[in-house]
């Protein structure tokens, strides 16, 4: 028996933060630890009170973890302070493995790489320095079984949940719920909590870890991965090889014929089959045989009789493979035998003496059926069943046999209790080349705008093998199969009603529903019953790079179909289906190639500064990444250039395919045309509060003489009269800076680059402000010019502008815009200020909006016990604090340095954007979009750097460094 214990966390949202996640892990290590010893202590005040003790204490616990749970179980057991031996199972339900769902908090993805790290060195034979064998691996006797929820599960999708690369085969595996056995099912992420058919079969499977001499589990990890294996794997492959090569090991057992000189000798067979004792026919229950001439067989009810089939004249023309589907149940309903060479001199009545029969029942597989027809009468005929079972015989199988008999139990006549309305079973000698079909990348593009149809005439294959060259997780396709016939031609009713009874009822009655197999390399086997109109996708990870996702382009559906209904069969590619999974499985990517575009476009700006020409805005700067040739491919094809090169370095993948470099241009395009929306609504915003502001300082400056704002002016003079006061109203970056590294520091990183966003939209606005005023003043002085030349000639239009007055949002120098001296006026200063700042305000957004989940987690806390942030999260937005205070202005991107890769050439600060802009484009191949932040902290201390250099250059005039003043005029 086993003693149940639950971790109460308090629904406390681990997901978003690493520092809930670890402290939940050493929670959970405290509760195996009191668990163990509640035992001892159990036992200890049973000795003093002079109670006998039976049996052994609990040396270990089994750990069952959903979701985060699953993955605070694995850090667990590296957790230094564990006990040795203290967890030696784990079972995780729909949990990630690989990386966090969200990965965006850099503490989050830091403690996902820490603990697999640790992982993967535990299965390592530890070595001394010289090479000699010290100890086992230190995780050698500990394994884990992953189990996902598949298609349903939009939270942890397959590849999250995969153990490739962190647990060895030998130690762990993973199976999808559509897959296992007796659940069949896709499951949501919290509805796998508590569906009854996973509940019980992981509940079974947990009690026969139990060894019943010893009452603890399994000691030897072969042994409890064998118990996983058998009670959840089901007979069904998990990867097709069905067509390919047959399986060459089963569990049939070969059985003598005693009495050669009776037919009846295979009732000796059934005494001495390997189908249970308990299943037992009568001698008299089987009746007189049929003999089969054609390579269908058909069973429309159970009438007690043997079929035989000539192996040798039905396989021959290459149909050497067999297939058999049922609604019937094995052993108890239906038994399959392989029968040897007959002689010659015998009578084809008569069973050879001295050979050998293989009843091949045991191979049959079971599968999920769909909802079995209502039965109107008791007793009556209705439409055919879904079929259950499966099997499917090869060459391999087959060989050394001359026929297969198919043996159908008698109807049972229990009083009381009516007889199946509808009983099936459908074989068939095939050739496996007669039944595929290729869909091209080409065809399922094409199919999204004119379906792609296929007619099955009758006697058609009953297999159908169906290969899509893109895998079914990227382009879901609608799988739709329409009855057109079934050989009945005279039914005896109206011309009017015969052609829809005969499509419909009479064809039910004689044909089975579709059932699909599909199969993929990621999330293993799906079921579908009862197939007429479906949307197929699987739980795939196609266009990732790495050796587990190459394999994964293609997804194999193996369709079993009546072979005496003639069928259309459409396949269209589901735009809709196509575009959720697309965003599903390429969000995270997407997220790390916003904040590129982002590092692009500020890369831009800054060299246009460094080279003192016009500096573009940050809309021009963003579309500018998609132009083609040469910037596109060093923004967008570069990038992908170097990922590859690094990954052959490191997983060693066997080839470059094209639909990664695809879908990785869709997501860098779908990541611009993001920033490009964004950027949009955000100037929208600025220019409508912009104008607002300029609007309502023209037309009423008679409130600046009012009572309020005279006593608001008199509040101001007399706080600028302290000392303090002057110095913080002189350097309000000094007040922004101080209150978000304090906040970053001791409350929470995302407050302070809260705090950090609002004074980048407060310079926004103000340069914007400044802009617009200027153009507004500049257009009035044009139009009053204009005015009084057409009225008063040129004299009095210069006396007219020279008795203008100043306006209080422009400085002196915006009026001598217009001298030929001037560089550039003050709106367009304005302007690019703004225009820089904005692209600052974006890219500090980002950061802000991943620590966002985090922020949620950590007011959930609020009022409890509060630890301060995680010190590498705090450091990493200090960073950002100081690219955001130093680089308020873009004169730091006027320092320049030589070129150490092109002589003669300067760089600044535009390289180091750029260089940024690659790292996180990486960061979002690697679908880990918090390495961003690292670019972003280093941009932050560079920037900061530059701005010190910049100073101290100016102040020494120092000229080691060179330093560009931009002064252009537009």
């Amino acid at each position: 028996m086993l003693d149940w214990f639950a971790v109460d966390l308090e629904g406390e949202h681990s997901a978003m933060d690493g520092r809930i996640l670890e402290e939940h892990t050493e929670y959970v290590v405290y509760a195996v630890h009191r668990i163990l010893d509640q035992y001892q202590e159990s036992r200890d005040a049973r000795s003093k009170e002079g109670a006998d003790n039976f049996g052994s204490l609990p040396r270990s616990v089994i750990l069952v973890g959903h979701s985060m749970g699953g993955f605070v179980a694995r850090a667990v057991i590296v957790h230094p302070h564990l006990r040795k031996s203290a967890v030696e199972t784990i079972v995780t339900l729909s949990s990630p493995h690989q990386s966090p769902p969200v990965a965006l908090q850099p503490s989050l993805g830091h403690f996902f790489s820490r603990v697999n790290h640790a992982w993967r060195k535990g299965y390592e034979i530890q070595t001394s320095r010289s090479g000699r064998w010290l100890s086992d691996p230190l995780l050698s006797n500990v394994i884990v079984v992953s189990i996902t929820g598949g298609i349903r599960d939009y939270q942890v999708r397959s590849k999250l949940a995969s153990l490739d690369g962190i647990i060895p085969p030998s130690h762990g595996f993973m199976i999808g719920t559509p897959g296992m056995k007796n659940v069949w099912l896709s499951m949501e992420h919290q509805s796998i909590l508590w569906c009854n058919q996973l509940v019980i079969q992981v509940s079974h499977t947990l009690l026969s870890l139990v060894d019943a001499e010893s009452g603890q589990p399994f000691p030897t990890t072969r042994k409890r991965l064998d118990v996983f294996m058998k009670m959840l794997r089901s007979g069904i492959p998990q990867s097709f090889n069905w067509m390919k090569c047959a399986q060459r090991s089963y569990d049939s057992k070969h059985l003598s014929v005693e009495n050669e000189e009776n037919i009846a000798g295979s009732r000796a067979i059934m005494s001495n089959s390997p189908c249970p004792s308990s299943v037992h026919w009568t001698d008299d229950s089987l009746e007189r045989d049929l003999y089969i001439s054609i390579p269908t067989v058909t069973v429309l009810a159970m009438d007690g009789r043997r079929r035989w089939m000539d192996i040798m004249k039905l396989g021959s023309n290459g149909k050497d493979h067999f297939v058999f589907v049922t609604n019937l149940a094995p052993c108890s309903g239906v038994r399959l035998h392989l029968w040897p060479e007959r002689r010659k001199s015998q009578t084809e009545d008569e069973v050879p003496a001295s050979t050998r029969v293989v009843e091949v029942t045991s191979k049959m597989l079971n599968i999920p059926a769909g909802p079995a027809p209502r039965q109107i009468e008791p007793g009556s005929q209705t439409e055919q069943a879904p079929p259950s079972a499966v099997l499917q015989l090869g060459p391999e199988e087959l060989h050394g046999f001359r026929y297969l008999t198919i043996s159908v139990a008698p109807r049972p006549t229990v009083s009381g209790r009516p007889p199946p309305a509808a009983s099936m079973a459908v074989g068939q000698f095939f050739n496996p080349k007669e039944g595929e079909k290729k869909f091209s990348p080409q065809s399922l593009l094409l199919s999204s705008y004119m379906q792609e149809e296929i007619v099955l005439k009758e006697d058609h294959p009953l297999v159908l093998n169906f290969s899509f060259a893109i895998s079914l997780g990227l382009l879901p396709v609608t799988l739709s199969l329409s009855t057109i016939g079934c050989g009945i031609k005279n039914s005896g009713l109206p011309v009017e009603q015969a052609g829809d009874v005969e499509h419909s009822s009479l064809c039910k009655l004689r044909c089975f529903p579709p059932v699909a197999l599909v199969w993929d390399s990621t999330s293993g086997l799906h079921v579908i019953p009862n197939l007429y109109s479906e949307t197929i996708a699987v739980d795939s990870s196609p266009a990732f790079w790495g050796s587990a996702a190459l394999r994964s382009q293609t997804t194999t559906a193996f369709l079993m179909v009546d072979p005496h209904c003639s069928y259309r069969v459409r396949i269209a590619v589901s735009l809709t289906a196509a575009a959720s999974r697309f965003l599903l499985l390429h969000g995270t990517q997407t997220v790390g190639l916003c904040i590129a575009v982002l590092f692009f476009a500020l890369a831009r700006q800054a060299r246009a500064w460094e080279l003192d020409l016009p500096m573009p805005s940050i809309l021009m700067a963003v579309e500018s990444n998609l132009w083609m040739l040469l910037p596109f491919l060093v923004m967008a094809l570069g990038p992908m250039v170097v990922f590859v090169v690094f990954s052959l370095f490191t997983s060693q993948p066997s080839r470059l395919f094209s639909i990664f470099i695809i879908v990785t241009m869709l997501c860098y395009a779908f990541a611009n045309g993001a920033m490009i929306i964004l950027i949009f609504c955000s100037q929208m915003v600025f220019h409508v509060a912009a104008t607002v502001q300029v609007f309502m300082k023209q037309r009423w400056h008679a409130w600046e003489e009012s009572f309020p704002m005279i006593f608001r002016s008199q509040c101001f003079t007399f706080l600028s009269s302290f000392k303090v006061v002057r110095v913080l109203k002189g350097n309000p970056t000094l007040i922004v800076a101080l209150i978000a590294i304090s906040l970053v520091c001791f409350v929470h990183p995302a407050l302070g680059l809260i705090v950090l966003l609002l004074s980048h939209a407060s310079n926004c606005h103000t340069a914007l402000c400044s802009f617009l005023a200027a153009s507004f003043r500049s257009h009035t002085q044009r139009k009053e010019n204009l005015q009084n030349t057409w009225s008063h000639g040129d004299v009095s239009s210069r006396s007219r502008s020279n008795n203008v007055t100043h306006d209080p949002l422009l400085p002196l120098d915006e009026h001598s815009s217009g001298s030929p001296n001037s560089a550039k006026s003050f709106g367009d200063t304005q302007l690019e200020a703004f225009q820089y700042r904005l692209g600052l305000l974006l890219l500090h957004l980002t950061a802000t909006l991943m620590l966002v989940p985090s922020l949620i987690a950590w007011g959930q806390r609020i009022g409890m016990d509060q630890s301060i942030p995680w010190f590498a999260d705090s450091l990493l937005s200090l960073g950002i604090i100081l690219h955001g205070v130093s680089g308020v202005k873009p004169d730091c991107n006027a320092l320049l340095f030589p070129s150490p890769m092109a002589r003669g050439r300067q760089m600044g600060l535009s390289a180091v954007y750029f260089l940024s802009g690659y790292y996180c484009y990486l960061s979002g191949l690697a679908s880990a979009p918090y390495r961003a932040f690292y670019a972003m902290a280093a941009v932050g201390i560079i920037s900061m750097a530059f701005g010190v250099i910049v100073r101290r250059s100016r102040e020494n005039r120092d000229g080691h460094f060179i330093s560009r003043k931009h002064s252009h005029k537009h």
